[in-house]
């Protein structure tokens, strides 16, 4: 069955069950379970569909299930997708379509079997890296997949707590359900208990209508709690009883209303000597870190920063072919990523901003903090005006918040009076950069 044409009427809507089968090649029998969503086919253990075929590439092929298409693309691999022995590098398959990649055919299959907890159908695609750290953080990932308990993420700013969080949601039993983010740190704490419990009208002066808050909106999903050391001490005990009995009250509420939600926290601080310290409640610090998962800095696996530019190359430039040469790689490397990789990413994005036709990302696009070469790079006067100025700025921007972190302790309530800025801008900025406080 050949693809459908990219132009022309609305399709049909696709069947409600779809796998991607492989029919033929050295992993005959595996199969990848596709609800809506992309995901990324090749050799690197980040991927959704992990091939040992040594004639595919690391990504090779990304599939993206909408409502009604599955958009096959070929991610710029070596040897090249193929469709009735044509090379493709965008095709909107139907069922039945059979590709092939390397020595591997694939098959787009209708009634698909429910994913397992253990086996391909758990997308991985957004934790790029083939280092030994990122494949014990997917084998965790896959196992808390397969469960409804609660999960505990830990690890610094801009390591990717949120996209393990989104992908533990999308593998699980609870995908076709909502992800709700609460990110505790860009709230003020006196909405934080509205935003999580919700409140109902008249609660209090601003309250002019009901609000759901983030638990109900999550009902029969997932909530992501960001930044839970962020949580006021007297509103613990609500979110305990919200995991414990499954039931939470708005303010203003004369009852308990039932959940049905997924919780998954996360946090940069060191919780457990918050608890320690008697500042984060023993038991519920326990009844979330049932399933726990520590996410490495990026310094500490920084033989995955080549996996990962390729990655945001190809987020930021689909389509083209952009070469990142050894040099550019090897100033990636020395540098010590104090954003992880939220400041890669950041990087990576700046420099093809920089140089939009540019084929190749040179090492002086980065604008890197590497003592007296980056000060040299900002004024070097083969580059633009306006170019040079905005990564002097850039880099006395992030200069200025990095000195103003280290004279308050980290403290981000007294960094931003010390600024003369609102703490929900200073957020943002350190954000921006990469940087994190040590809390408030």
């Amino acid at each position: 069955m050949a693809p459908t044409d990219l132009v022309g009427a609305k399709a049909p809507p696709l069947p409600s069950r779809l796998q991607l089968e492989v029919v033929d090649g050295p992993d005959r029998g595996r199969a990848l379970v596709l609800a809506r969503g992309v995901y990324v086919v090749g050799k690197s253990t980040g991927c959704d569909l992990v091939l040992s075929d040594r004639t595919v590439s690391r990504r090779h092929l990304e599939v993206n299930v909408t409502d009604h298409r599955v958009l096959c693309r070929d991610l710029d691999s070596k040897n090249g997708s193929f469709h009735d022995g044509t090379r493709f590098g965008l095709i909107d398959a139907v069922p039945g379509a059979t590709l092939t990649i390397g020595t591997t055919t694939l098959r787009l299959a209708s009634g698909a079997r429910p994913p397992d907890a253990t086996g391909d159908a758990v997308p991985l695609a957004a934790l790029v890296g083939d280092g030994a750290r990122m494949r014990e953080v997917g084998a965790q990932i896959r196992s808390a997949a397969g469960t409804d308990a609660p999960v505990l993420l830990l690890g610094e700013t801009g390591t990717g707590k949120e996209v393990c969080a989104a992908a533990i949601h999308r593998a699980s039993a609870r995908r076709d359900g909502p992800f709700v983010v609460c990110d505790l740190s860009a709230l003020s704490r006196s909405v934080i208990e509205s935003e999580l419990f919700g409140h109902v009208r008249g609660a209090f002066t601003s309250a002019t209508a009901d609000r759901a808050g983030a638990f109900a909106e999550a009902r029969g999903g997932t909530i992501f709690i960001d930044e839970l050391g962020e949580l006021e001490a007297e509103l613990q005990p609500r979110l305990l009883r919200a995991l414990d009995r499954h039931e939470v009250k708005p303010i203003g509420a004369n009852r308990f209303r039932p959940v049905d939600v997924r919780v998954i926290a996360a946090t940069q601080r060191p919780l457990e000597d918050d608890v320690r310290a008697g500042r984060f409640r023993r038991d519920l610090y326990y009844r979330l870190a049932v399933l726990r998962t520590v996410l490495p800095p990026l310094r500490e696996r920084k033989e995955d920063i080549p996996a990962l530019v390729e990655h945001f190359v190809a987020r930021f430039r689909p389509g083209r072919s952009v070469a990142v040469p050894a040099a550019t790689l090897a100033l990636l490397r020395e540098y010590d990523w104090p954003g992880n990789v939220r400041e890669l990413r950041n990087t990576v994005e700046r420099a093809l901003a920089m140089a939009p036709d540019a084929t190749t990302v040179e090492p002086r696009l980065l604008g890197l903090d590497l003592g007296d070469g980056v000060g040299r790079s900002a004024v070097e006067p083969d580059r633009p005006f306006h170019e040079a100025k905005d990564a002097l700025v850039r880099a006395w921007e992030r200069e200025y918040l990095s000195g103003l972190l280290r004279r308050t302790d980290g403290n981000v309530s007294a960094a931003a009076r010390r600024a003369g800025v609102d703490r929900m801008h200073l957020h943002r900025l350190l954000r921006k950069h990469g940087l994190t406080g040590g809390g408030d």
